[in-house]
């Protein structure tokens, strides 16, 4: 049996529509998520002392993915305006119209919703802290308006998941939870300034403030220098928690891919500092990976 026109329309008209709201959220580039994720994991696993058991686990995954892909309907919406200017931004579904405002703001609404539901099954504390997040996920893309460097902004975003993880795990949210989103912001900062640095040219003619725009030719070695104090932070601060040498193993791999990054972006090539952007999720994985295991091991 096969299907008549008149069904065979109505079905590719919602593949269509689905496919639209996938690449809204980005869904096709799991990297994205992927900088939240590791992070926030390692988070979890130093809060609970080791494996935070499997509910936290999934909690904090899927509300990782559920919120941000919320973030990216709010940022493609606020700015529509601008990404039409911006090369690979372009075809983005808000700003061509294939999807409207109404519906990218009530798909992403749905989204945090679905994350907030699993905040619910953890604790008060955690509940109180996941208005602060939602808080900086809706001022974030309209720091680039008014900060100079908005991905610092972005950095304290993309950081959140950690001191959630704390107050998941523990109920309160100690000092080092603050260190550790400290030195994760500096991980932010060099790996957004990166994507920065992709669409210096475009964001320099909408007037868009960047971190790339700011620091002009000091971005490479501000770049760098970033990445470093991300890994000494996180370095100090776990000293206390007598983690096993395989911590300082992996850290010392996340080194080796910052050389990396340099070679990549020390010309400043738009193919190079993308490369260099897309990888960055690797590094992430290498510090939560000797985190977990150090924890393991222990």
């Amino acid at each position: 049996m096969t299907m008549s026109n008149a069904d065979a329309q109505p079905a590719g008209a919602m593949r269509r529509q689905i496919g639209l709201y996938l690449n809204l959220i980005r869904w096709n580039r799991p990297a994205g998520w992927l900088l939240l994720l590791w992070p926030t994991l390692s988070g979890l696993w130093v809060a609970a002392g080791g494996f935070p058991g499997w509910h936290l686990l999934v909690v904090f995954t899927l509300g990782t993915i559920l919120m941000r892909s919320a973030g990216c309907c709010i940022n493609d919406v606020a700015d529509r305006e601008f990404d039409r200017h911006v090369k690979r931004t372009a075809q983005r579904p808000v700003t061509t119209g294939a999807i409207s405002v109404k519906h990218a703001l009530g798909f992403g609404a749905v989204l945090a919703l679905l994350a907030f539901a699993l905040v619910l099954t953890t604790n008060e504390v955690a509940v109180a802290w996941s208005f602060a997040a939602l808080a900086i996920t809706l001022v974030y893309p309209y720091a680039k308006r008014f900060v100079s460097m908005p991905q610092a902004v972005l950095g304290v975003a993309f950081s959140f998941g950690i001191p959630m993880a704390f107050a998941a795990v523990q109920s309160r949210v100690p000092p080092l939870a603050w260190v550790l989103l400290a030195g994760n912001l500096f991980w932010v900062l060099a790996y957004d300034t990166e994507y920065a640095m992709v669409d210096r040219d475009d964001d320099l003619k909408i007037g868009m403030k960047t971190s790339a725009i700011t620091l002009g030719r000091s971005d490479v070695a501000a770049v760098t220098s970033s990445y470093l104090i991300y890994l000494l932070i996180w370095a100090l601060a776990l000293t206390s928690n007598k983690l096993s040498a395989i911590f300082y193993v992996a850290l010392g791999l996340a080194l080796v891919q910052v050389a990396w990054h340099y070679t990549l972006i020390r010309t400043r090539s738009r193919e190079g500092c993308f490369k260099a952007f897309r990888l960055n999720h690797w590094l992430g994985f290498t510090v939560f990976a000797g985190v977990a295991l150090a924890y393991a091991l222990r």
